[in-house]
């Protein structure tokens, strides 16, 4: 039977919200004006209320990627890891995918973050990233099916697997579905420490 531990990456095992980081470096290199800043902000203000969807708000907050190809997004992405990794990310938890991966346990990182910009850490670790799937149609990201968040991290979990597996471990800053189902399931807090759920 696999073992399978899963990390969520914002607030976890990246010190830091991927999402707004990556859109603070897009805007940099793109030179946003003011009024993008402001849309993008009442999004997050919505999203925050609850007074849309997990992935409408993603779908919209994302905005900022109109008229970027994947091809595009993708080489932002490298640019931005490559300046974040690994100071960003918990050191700890670093040692603990290399230690896991040697003992033959399948790591990932499941995440709300887009795929078009969360697979690159394929390529900094070595781990399998699960993120939002997305498909870029007339100058636009929509999300495919459902943002990758709470209970759609387990589904999207188990179609990748497709076996018999045995969740040992997983962590998050959020009390979602896939930490009840580990055997060990962690709560990560704002300052990163630790607790069992």
């Amino acid at each position: 039977m696999q073992k399978v531990v899963v990390y969520d990456l914002n607030k976890t095992l990246y010190k830091k919200s991927s999402k707004d980081e990556f859109f603070k470096f897009i805007c940099y290199q793109k030179n946003y004006k003011l009024l993008n800043l402001l849309e993008l902000g009442w999004y997050k203000t919505m999203g925050k209320l609850r007074l849309i969807n997990k992935t409408e708000f993603k779908e919209n907050f994302y905005n900022y990627l109109k008229n970027i190809p994947p091809e595009k997004v993708k080489k932002y992405a490298e640019k931005f890891w490559q300046l974040e990794f690994p100071e960003q990310f918990r050191a700890s938890m670093i040692e603990d995918i290399k230690k896991h991966d040697s003992e033959g346990t399948q790591v990932y990182i499941i995440t709300g973050g887009f795929e078009v910009y969360t697979k690159y850490l394929e390529e900094l670790l070595p781990v399998k990233v699960l993120g939002t799937q997305t498909e870029y149609r007339n100058g636009n990201y929509k999300v495919i099916g459902k943002a990758c968040n709470d209970e759609e991290k387990v589904r999207r979990l188990e179609e990748d697997i497709q076996e018999e597996y045995q969740l040992i471990e997983s962590y998050s800053d959020d009390k979602e579905a896939i930490l009840f189902l580990a055997e060990k399931g962690y709560f990560v807090d704002e300052n990163g420490n630790l607790s069992r759920v």
